[in-house]
């Protein structure tokens, strides 16, 4: 499998303009699926107001698209293999675009989580399809390269989601991010017809059954991880839901190894490649969404930027990540897996701890240098983690594995914004109420919510406001510091346990982890047949 993931290029079959035409239609899908994931939560604040929606509603909006998006990934993923990759591609775009439209002629809040769900559904086809074309039409040795430019592409997704709305709600209202949603996906459409399908050579039956576990384990899990942060993790519904993925997950488990013809073959977890692969992109993504969460919070409330501006000074975070995917064909065969994982996990660590150095009085320079820090380890990471994945999955199952390389994905940024979340909010609480002590009882814990809230009270408090405002954010920034501190602690360690644990430039893993595994010290990674 090393072998295939870093050998030179050689000619594949489609022609190169076929390949690249694809390259693009894939490089653009998954870029409005990732966009779409982060574009509305600069406009929730227009959304509450002219909609009434209750901050659960908010909340639903949101969190609507990615849990239909993440439970769905593996079923569709394995649908676009049975049936047509394109075909999944082009029904995913008409779900998206159709869904898009129902918020621009009824706004009420019910009609956007009912859109965004929808929406979320049609993503599901869209993610897994881009990424399984692209390996379709390029022969393993090339694969590294493509794989580079959509892993590169798709990581900057949620910056262009952000800086496209900031734009957009800088000039008009927020339904026009929803007519820019409905119009890219009908723009797309003629350009997939265009795009070479692929879809399996020898189909077998779909694993209802496995598809219908899979979906409810993730659905069940990811549900719990998004109640977390406003219900705390110690609720019934939250570690009900979680024990309840993880059964499901388990069930799933048992049946995919004595199905004839699996959904998902899980003993490709015991492959170092792949496991490898999906553990590092998971924690990649729980880094770059839980950091999503908390800086653009900062930015905004606690900085005053605008949506635009808000933007503006995350884009730097696109420059080293988008370059870094680019280039990965060419350091990866020369640095081994194991070691662009450790330094990549390891220096978003190093961004994070950077970003202590933050503060109410930074400007647009002290904002960039720890951002451009996190994204060169980032971008390190991405593209040679999704090619690792790709690489162990047969040619017939690429969808299955692009949707296991997006589930992981969700799941990880799930992950991340839930524990940023709660972090946030308790160390917050816990800074703020000791310098409330002169407010009355009921200010100081409506101050304690979150920093808006705070915000808003000072407000309304005249004068005597700004005491408030000053000790809220003073309280919010320290909570910054810490939760993401945290955020780095947690990405430092999975560098070390990942590094240790991946393949290096021979394929094979450390001696010791070998002897852990019962392997012989000279026995060499082997990846499963046909893989």
């Amino acid at each position: 499998m090393t072998d295939a993931l870093l050998a030179p290029p050689e000619p594949g079959t489609a022609t190169a303009h076929r390949r690249g035409w694809t390259l693009t239609v894939a490089c653009l899908g998954v870029l409005l699926v990732m966009s779409s994931m982060v574009a509305l939560n600069t406009a929730l604040g227009d959304i509450a107001i002219q909609t009434s929606a209750s901050q659960t509603q908010l909340t639903w909006i949101v969190d609507g698209y990615t849990l239909a998006l993440a439970c769905l990934l593996l079923p569709a993923g394995a649908i676009g293999d049975r049936f047509g990759r394109r075909g999944a591609l082009l029904f995913g775009l008409v779900l998206f675009g159709a869904s898009s439209f129902l918020p621009i002629f009824v706004a009420d809040a019910t009609t956007l989580i009912v859109s965004r769900a929808i929406a979320g559904l049609g993503a599901a086809f869209v993610m897994p399809a881009t990424l399984s074309l692209i390996t379709s039409v390029y022969s393993r040795q090339q694969r590294t390269k493509a794989v580079g430019v959509w892993a590169g592409v798709s990581s900057c997704g949620g910056i262009v989601g952000m800086l496209g709305s900031g734009v957009l709600l800088h000039f008009w209202s927020w339904p026009s991010i929803f007519w820019a949603f409905a119009l890219s996906a009908i723009l797309l459409i003629p350009l997939t017809l265009l795009a070479r399908g692929s879809k399996e050579e020898n189909p077998h039956p779909l694993d209802g059954t496995g598809a219908a576990l899979i979906a409810a384990a993730v659905a069940a899990f990811v549900f719990g991880i998004l109640e977390a942060p406003a219900r705390g993790w110690s609720d019934p519904v939250v570690y009900g839901c979680l024990i309840a993925g993880v059964g499901l997950a388990a069930g799933f488990a048992a049946v995919e190894v004595r199905h004839e013809f699996p959904l998902l073959d899980v003993r490709l977890f015991a492959d170092t490649m792949f496991a490898t692969g999906a553990a590092a992109i998971t924690v990649v993504f729980f880094a770059l969404f839980g950091f999503f969460f908390i800086y653009m919070q900062f930015i905004q409330l606690a900085l005053d930027y605008s949506a635009l501006g808000t933007a503006v000074a995350i884009s730097p975070l696109a420059v080293p990540l988008l370059i870094l995917s680019l280039l990965s064909f060419w350091y990866l065969p020369r640095m081994g897996l194991r070691l662009v994982v450790f330094l990549g996990l390891a220096i978003t660590g190093v961004g994070f701890l950077c970003m202590r150095f933050l503060s109410l009085d930074s400007d647009y320079w002290a904002l960039a240098w720890p951002l451009l820090v996190l994204s060169a380890g980032l971008g390190l990471t991405v593209a040679p983690t999704t090619s690792a994945i790709m690489t162990a999955i047969p040619d017939d199952k690429q969808g299955v594995g692009s949707a296991i390389n997006d589930t992981t994905r969700e799941v990880g940024a799930a992950l991340g914004i839930a524990l940023a979340g709660s972090m946030l909010a308790s160390q917050y609480a816990q800074v703020l109420r000791p310098l409330l002590s002169a407010f009355p009882e009921p200010i100081r814990e409506s101050a304690a919510r979150s920093l808006g809230e705070a915000l808003g009270v000072a407000g309304s408090l005249g004068p005597d406001g700004q005491a408030l405002a000053d000790a809220a954010r003073a309280a919010f920034t320290e909570s910054v510091h810490s939760s993401l501190t945290a955020l780095g602690a947690v990405t430092t360690i999975s560098a070390v346990l990942i590094g240790a644990w991946a393949p290096g430039r021979d394929g094979r893993q450390l001696a010791i982890v070998r002897r852990l595994r019962g392997q012989r010290p000279g026995g060499r990674h082997r990846r499963r047949a046909g893989a």
